[in-house]
């Protein structure tokens, strides 16, 4: 297969298996944050009533563009200026229930952004201290809270790899950016006891961990693999290892590393939905194949990889895969069947195109 490659940016790789449903009323915003709650987070694993109860009342959309009101409900992140993207609604609030955030809490969130994750933290802590290095952005974001009344938010615009050490210790601290690794300033002003979550690695292979601090020691849990839009400023100048754009790869092709064993979830391979790494004795190389089963309708089983690809200097990708499957039928829509998808993002983190490989059937 050969996907042709327009312009520098990056890629996406999407293995998906849909099943079909009809889709919900587009013009009611409490109806799509209810059923953004129950299709995308609740069913995926969320538990915690409070931050379930966040975010059914959290108003997405109002974080976003007037053009991109039509998809804030949908699990996706979505561009919002200046390179940065607002997280998907299920990463929001896996990372807020993995942070464990209680009434007298004061939190620490590196990254603002759209002011999304602030405003769903604040029914749920007592404080909310976010930094936003890119002054737009984090101009705009203060400006969406106030507007929203979110008054334990309090937010300025720096480099969070500095933190903000004048309201230090914190509780608890979040990072939505992702560094090679821990920023120093971070560790210092994480209180005895405290949880950091945080994504850890390289460009496009990171993973996203919890550390809990214990006498004044960082104690290391990896919860998934991600993707996050990197930590610049004082942490990008610091980062030893930078992507070769010119010589695209996957990395874990052939599913071989987890994560955990116990939950059998392939490391490089984020946002996995009903899908894991398992043995397989007809594996076409090593011994575990990807293995996705869907019996819910209108619930997507899929994985996702980035890597970076310069279309100035990339002609043609080369992707090689092979496909096994039993009862497999596409839905009613287009867009319901197996395939592979390649989506293609520019520099701003725009879409620019994609190419779908497959309806599979079997």
């Amino acid at each position: 297969m050969n996907a042709w490659v327009q312009r520098t940016g990056w890629c996406g790789l999407l293995l998906c298996l849909l099943a079909t449903t009809p889709l919900f009323a587009a013009d009611k915003y409490a109806r799509q944050r209810e059923e953004m709650v129950r299709r995308y987070v609740a069913a995926e694993g969320v538990r915690n009533a409070r931050v379930l109860s966040a975010m059914r009342a959290t108003r997405r959309h109002e974080f976003l563009p007037n053009d991109l009101h039509d998809r804030a409900y949908f699990d996706m992140a979505l561009p919002i200026g200046h390179g940065q993207t607002i997280s998907p609604p299920y990463i929001v609030a896996f990372m807020t229930e993995q942070l464990n955030p209680q009434p007298d809490d004061r939190v620490l969130e590196i990254g603002t952004g759209s002011g999304y994750q602030a405003a769903v933290l604040s029914p749920l802590v007592k404080d909310v201290y976010s930094i936003e290095i890119v002054e737009p952005l984090g101009l705009r974001a203060a400006e969406t809270l106030k507007r929203l009344d979110y008054q334990n938010v309090h937010t300025k615009v720096g480099d969070g790899y500095l933190g903000w050490p004048e309201h230090a210790p914190f509780n608890k601290i979040i990072v939505t950016c992702s560094p090679e690794n821990i920023p120093k300033p971070l560790e210092e002003q994480l209180a005895e006891g405290g949880m950091l979550i945080i994504p850890v690695g390289e460009r496009f292979q990171q993973t996203l961990y919890r550390f809990t601090k214990v006498n004044g020691k960082l104690q290391r849990e990896a919860l998934q693999s991600t993707f996050f839009v990197p930590m610049t400023g004082e942490s990008e100048s610091q980062r030893q290892v930078l992507p070769d754009n010119s010589k695209p790869q996957l990395a874990h092709g052939g599913f071989e590393e987890v994560l955990d064993e116990t939950t059998a979830d392939p490391d490089g391979w984020y946002y996995v939905r009903e899908g894991h790494a398992v043995a397989a004795n007809n594996a076409p190389e090593g011994q575990r194949v990807m293995e996705f089963e869907n019996k819910v309708m209108g619930r997507s089983a899929h994985a996702l990889q980035s890597f970076g690809v310069d279309g100035q200097r990339v002609r043609q990708l080369k992707l090689g895969f092979h496909v096994d499957g039993q009862r497999i039928r596409p839905g009613r829509q287009k867009d319901q069947a197996a395939r592979v998808i390649l989506e293609f993002y520019g520099e701003d983190r725009g879409p620019v195109g994609n190419v779908a490989i497959g309806s599979y059937q079997g």
